[in-house]
């Protein structure tokens, strides 16, 4: 029996590692999609630059639209290695946390529809040959807003599942409880964030600047605790 729950405790640390690496790799390939592609090729208020951007850096654009589906593929089982850890503590609330992040996924990725219109004009559709250039240029920028719109929309769903998972955390004992006091504040910016950009005239976002770090900072966290130190074994076992 006490080789067994040895096996057990270990096979959990690998869990919780993998689930960090996971996570890890999950941060990586968001800031590389948002920051490297997306806010280095996209020029808010000239639509002709934007799309010249997509047209002469294509393939830089492409591998952000891939590191956004790897998010997804790699992100999935790292949330559920999540609930697997912490469902002892409350599975209501992990099922439901569980429930929430599948919808933002769900949204996120078919918003992504939006992020592949530029390409199609690109690609010079045949649909679009009445078009002037200018206005092709602009629906491609049309369309990279709504992606924005699309993509906070999806993170609100993603706030509130920080926040159950940080509250779970924090009364679990399984890692310590500075780390869902964090995690929980990352959810609250998310939210913050997108009501903020919903509710604006015109989507401006000012309180974003003072978000992005509180934010990373909860994330990463949570995930380099995971990856180094794993997670404590279960009261009693």
């Amino acid at each position: 029996m006490a080789s067994t729950t040895q096996f057990s405790r270990q096979s959990e640390q690998q869990l919780a590692r993998f689930a960090g690496l996971c996570y890890l790799m999950v941060i990586g390939a968001g800031l590389f999609a948002e920051v490297f592609v997306r806010q280095a090729l996209v020029v808010t208020n000239n639509a002709a630059t934007t799309l010249a951007n997509v047209q002469s850096h294509e393939q830089l654009y492409r591998l952000g639209v891939m590191a956004d589906l790897f998010n997804f593929v790699i992100g999935l089982p790292c949330i559920l290695i999540v609930y697997h850890l912490f469902k002892h503590t409350n599975r209501l609330l992990m099922q439901l946390a569980v429930m929430f992040v599948v919808i933002q996924t769900a949204i996120i990725a078919v918003n992504l529809l939006n992020q592949l219109t530029p390409l199609l004009i690109v690609a010079g559709e045949s649909a679009l040959q009445a078009l002037t250039a200018d206005q092709r240029a602009a629906l491609a920028l049309l369309a990279l807003k709504a992606q924005v719109q699309g993509y906070g929309i999806g993170l609100i769903f993603f706030g509130f599942y920080c926040l159950i998972v940080g509250y779970v955390v924090y009364s679990s004992g399984r890692v310590p409880r500075v780390l869902g006091v964090l995690y929980a504040i990352s959810g609250l910016g998310y939210l913050i964030n997108s009501v903020t950009m919903l509710l604006s005239k015109g989507f401006a976002n000012p309180v974003f600047e003072y978000l992005a770090i509180p934010i990373f900072i909860g994330e990463l966290s949570f995930c380099l605790w995971l990856l180094i130190k794993g997670v404590r074994p279960l009261a009693g076992s």
